[in-house]
């Protein structure tokens, strides 16, 4: 079993920033890929961004591109997610994810990941 905790979350100003952690505790994979998904109130949980194992590939959703960078740190089984330029339609609760992978690639689809955090909310005041 994985664990996974995020932390980071909160109330922030539009155009201000910040960063989501995530640890990942418990059993380990050879390769696994993380993600951030995020939900907002009465919407289904959507794809934000994911990194590959080797942190070499990266993806993201449109509508966070040069605005949001995901970062990890195998050594500490972390992941992180800096959001800068926020906007209120940002708001919403951020889960941490973990997929595992037989090769270096990135997951894209909530439906391929193996293990969740529980979120951590992020509002964007206007």
């Amino acid at each position: 079993q994985v664990q996974l905790v995020e932390s980071g979350g909160g109330l922030v100003q539009a155009g201000g920033s910040l960063t989501l952690s995530c640890a990942a505790s418990g059993r380990t994979f050879s390769n696994y890929a993380m993600g951030w998904f995020r939900q907002a109130p009465g919407k289904e949980r959507r794809f934000v961004a994911s990194i590959s194992w080797s942190g070499s590939r990266t993806a993201y959703t449109d509508s966070v591109k040069g605005r949001f960078t995901i970062s990890r740190d195998n050594a500490r089984n972390t992941v992180n997610l800096q959001m800068n330029s926020l906007k209120p339609e940002d708001t919403a609760v951020y889960y941490c994810a973990v997929k595992r992978t037989d090769a270096d690639v990135v997951a894209v689809s909530a439906s391929g990941y193996d293990y969740w955090g529980r979120g951590t909310q992020v509002t964007v005041s206007s």
